[in-house]
């Protein structure tokens, strides 16, 4: 095995013109060199693909065309990576610097993983300030279905020929494709992480999914959940009702 192995990195995108630059340099500037970057925009109509095109030289590949929403962009780019490893980064989040350098230390230390990822995290808002620092440690699949369904999506990576093995993202899932990815992959191979001060940012700001998905994005969770294996009284089975009744009254109140 190479120490300097390839890592893929794909960015979907639609109409994400306001926080796209931010992604697109938190993924160049990163002190680990050896990276293919993806960028795939769903025909956007704003000025995304005006941004994509200042960073054409540092991308190297851009597509641009309609598609049947996020998971459809992601496995476009899934496909075409040539990496060891690969993962992607929505284009309103961030890497910080050494993401990707200490996610292949990682990866060299424990070469027989499925999923690979940092345990810390921050959350920031659409200005770009800190809503909180974040800890998720996942053991094993059981855990993940039963105990703690929170993945920590942006700043993972995947074993390319594992991620090839179950078949890439279910493209029927709107909200929750991460979760659902990470429970396949654990059929297979182990998870890995590391706990360095946060690698990644995940931004919440009213546009994005987790924002506006209400009801729907905490049934497509308990769904996933249940098709993996779930039990039907976990604790993370109830905690989907429970937000889902939440959500619902929060939109009746409006």
């Amino acid at each position: 095995m190479t120490n300097n192995i390839l890592v893929s990195i794909i960015t979907p995108s639609y109409n994400q013109g306001s926080y796209i630059e931010e992604t697109i340099l938190s993924v160049i500037n990163q002190t680990y060199k050896n990276i293919q970057y993806i960028v795939v925009d769903g025909g956007s109509s704003d000025n995304t693909m005006e941004i994509v095109n200042k960073y054409k030289d540092k991308i190297d590949i851009i597509i641009h065309e309609k598609d049947n929403g996020q998971s459809e962009a992601i496995n476009k780019g899934f496909k075409l990576s040539k990496g060891e490893l690969v993962g992607w980064i929505n284009s309103d989040d961030l890497l910080y610097p050494e993401c990707v350098e200490k996610i292949v230390e990682l990866y060299h230390s424990k070469p027989n993983g499925s999923i690979y990822y940092n345990a810390y995290g921050k959350m920031i808002d659409g200005k770009g300030d800190t809503i909180k620092e974040y800890c998720i440690i996942i053991p094993n699949k059981d855990y993940l279905l039963n105990h703690d369904y929170r993945v920590s999506q942006p700043g993972s990576f995947y074993n390319k020929a594992m991620l090839k093995k179950v078949n890439y993202l279910d493209e029927s899932i709107h909200y929750c494709m991460d979760l659902d990815l990470w429970l396949r992959l654990l059929n297979f191979a182990p998870i890995y992480y590391t706990t360095y001060p946060p690698l990644s940012c995940f931004r919440i700001w009213e546009e994005t999914k987790t924002s506006t998905g209400g009801q729907k994005f905490f049934n497509d969770i308990r769904l996933v959940l249940l098709k993996n294996g779930a039990k039907k009284y976990a604790k993370t089975v109830v905690k989907t009702y429970w937000y889902s009744f939440k959500a619902r009254i929060k939109d009746l109140i409006k």
